[in-house]
């Protein structure tokens, strides 16, 4: 069956499906690339979304910055995307992979509560339930204790939050600018904020390092296109649920590349967030 043939919500869970697994990838290679600094790993993934958004739209002879009166949000969208993959790279330095992803992967959640405030889209109370049940699963992932071994778990949730932000402005210039226009616009931003510290901080890399971080890239430009050609297609009640097929990925990715599992009170915490997505988009699909 043909693309064009599908219904919007089709082909938003193809593209958020597509986008998990990409972002996977990504968070794979990013961390495998070893210990180099997070400023310098998010550089090098955007100059490769830059290069293919830029190609892109040069084929299409599209708009490379976007329409005046979007300036605002595609700014915005820039710097909370910026934020979240700074504090995603973070998370998966230093946690298990299947960890860290899965508090990133609280972002449906908060974009939920942000289209609601910001874009006056309804939230209901079987959504605000699923939420707080969402949290409660976070704590068997992060273990709360008080000393800085929390600081990855934190910057993951951090990750999370900003990553909603993004994904709402996404969601907010959906039918207002082509995809390959907000992808390069915020890879442009991104590269802008992210050369001078990395300049400060950059540390040598050796060839495969280089290799590793293209090929988060790659992977990056897939979870970017897909994601934002998703919430183009369908909000996020409808289709939120299926970005929880990274976890599957990232699960199966940490097992063959660094041979490790979650714990078992991580795997609580999995269940208990995916049972409230699962709960949440059940009863607001409609």
């Amino acid at each position: 069956m043909k693309l064009t043939n599908l219904s919007n919500r089709k082909k938003g869970i193809i593209f958020i499906t597509a986008s998990a697994f990409g972002f996977a990838m990504m968070s794979a290679f990013v961390k495998i690339s070893g210990d180099l600094p997070s400023f310098q790993k998010t550089f090098f993934r955007n100059i490769v979304s830059l290069m293919v958004a830029f190609a892109l739209i040069s084929k299409h002879r599209g708009n490379f910055f976007g329409q005046k009166n979007n300036q605002k949000t595609l700014l915005l969208r820039s710097i909370f995307g910026t934020l979240g993959i700074l504090f995603n790279f973070y998370s998966i330095d230093k946690l298990v992979l299947s960890d860290a992803n899965m508090l990133n992967k609280l972002s449906p959640f908060f974009v939920i509560i942000f289209s609601g405030i910001f874009l006056k889209e309804k939230v209901n109370i079987k959504q605000i339930i699923a939420i707080i049940i969402a949290f409660i699963g976070t704590l068997f992932i992060i273990k709360p204790s008080l000393n800085l071994e929390i600081m990855p778990a934190i910057a993951g949730i951090l990750g999370g939050v900003t990553a909603a932000a993004a994904y709402t402005c996404v969601r907010s210039l959906s039918g207002k600018e082509h995809p390959e226009t907000i992808v390069f616009y915020f890879s442009f931003i991104s590269s802008i904020i992210t050369f001078p510290l990395m300049i400060i901080y950059y540390e040598n890399m050796n060839i495969m390092q280089l290799i590793y971080l293209f090929l988060a890239g790659i992977f990056a430009s897939l979870g970017q296109f897909g994601i934002t050609l998703a919430y183009k297609y369908a909000p996020a009640k409808e289709i939120s649920i299926f970005d929880y097929t990274n976890i599957i990925f990232s699960a199966i990715i940490s097992l063959c590349l660094f041979g490790i599992l979650p714990d078992y009170l991580s795997l609580v915490g999995y269940i208990i967030i995916f049972s409230a997505s699962l709960y949440m988009f059940v009863y607001n699909k409609d």
